[in-house]
């Protein structure tokens, strides 16, 4: 489930249903909360206050009338409950929800480790042509990463921690070099001037540490005014489960799912939990249906780690998960994976 922001989007397209799963207690009070206010706020404005800004004390009011009758015991005990500062989790919502997290931390150190340099990366922001994006990033944010303190920093595995990461994938990441000040250079080259900013609210919420609030800004789809309508008429097809993706299949009757989308899961797995999730997907998945993933790293982790017995059975389309990793607008991950299953 993550942060859900993927499965409401999901929704806006109008599937028959929806199961998401997550270990993590708050991505699943998380999920359950947007849902909810999918279905009770009072417009679309109100839902990108929320969930687009998340910095309105508006919000704490809006969750109180519209939305804290409308969840279930658990998700809104977890929201109301205190933290050590004495405030409650929904106050995340007045005060900065996209700043909050670990995400939301990582990005706010690297902004100010790039203005300890003397750059500030929400400058991006205000370029208006690809050329101009180009530019900034080879004059201000590509030297960044010759910097000492910086190549020291990303030599050091849990420092990447926060970019959903794991310390296991760190070498196949870093490349026989072991270079990851080079790898997260890259990276941030295709983010800021891979894609127009105009086209890319990843972007947005890595440099400016939120979404563009002009007229025609890129929004994630479940953000977008014109899709809010269909959020609203879909959102109840949607489950938020605080489980495993391999537990919750293990439930489910043979070949009766048709999609599913994996995240970045896989890259925290070893061996034994990849080949019990692949045998159950593939238990019940129907023919023809189909899993896309990302890793870290830029090929498929699959191959040679899971069964040939399971993984024969599916089709990997390599030349449509080329075009999908060049399509990657978040820029984060290595790869982006397609396999079908064919029988």
């Amino acid at each position: 489930a993550s942060g859900s922001c993927n499965v409401l989007s999901y929704v806006t397209a109008g599937p028959r249903s929806i199961t998401a799963v997550d270990l993590s207690p708050a991505h699943v009070a998380l999920g359950r909360l947007k849902i909810a206010a999918a279905l009770h706020l009072p417009g679309p404005g109100d839902f990108m206050r929320f969930f687009g800004h998340g910095d309105d004390p508006v919000n704490v009011i809006a969750y109180e009338r519209f939305i804290a009758d409308n969840l279930d015991r658990q998700t809104r005990d977890w929201w109301e409950r205190r933290g050590l500062d004495g405030r409650r989790r929904i106050s995340m919502f007045a005060r900065g929800f996209h700043r909050q997290g670990l995400l939301g931390r990582f990005i706010f150190a690297g902004h100010m480790l790039a203005r300890l340099h003397g750059v500030d990366p929400r400058d991006l922001t205000a370029c208006t042509t690809l050329e101009e994006q180009a530019r900034f990033f080879e004059e201000k944010l590509s030297p960044l990463f010759d910097r000492p303190f910086v190549r020291f920093l990303t030599s050091r595995r849990a420092s990447l921690f926060g970019l959903g990461i794991p310390p296991a994938q760190y070498e196949a990441l870093a490349g026989p070099d072991g270079d990851m000040a080079e790898v997260l250079r890259e990276r941030t080259r295709k983010l800021a001037c891979g894609f127009p900013l105009s086209d890319n609210y990843f972007a947005w919420q890595g440099f400016a540490r939120g979404y563009d609030r002009g007229a025609g800004a890129s929004l994630p789809p479940y953000l977008e005014r014109a899709k809010f309508r269909a959020l609203r008429a879909n959102a109840r097809c949607v489950r938020v489960l605080n489980e495993s993706v391999t537990d919750h299949l293990r439930a489910l009757p043979a070949a009766s799912r048709h999609a599913y989308v994996l995240l970045d899961a896989q890259d925290w797995m070893t061996d034994r939990q990849l080949n019990d999730l692949w045998s159950e997907i593939t238990r019940t998945a129907a023919t023809g249906a189909r899993v896309i993933f990302r890793t870290a790293a830029e090929p498929t982790l699959l191959p040679g780690r899971v069964d040939d017995a399971i993984l024969s059975q599916w089709t990997y389309r390599e030349s449509q998960s080329e075009d999908l990793t060049r399509r990657d607008r978040s820029a984060i991950y290595g790869g982006f994976h397609l396999y079908v299953k064919e029988r």
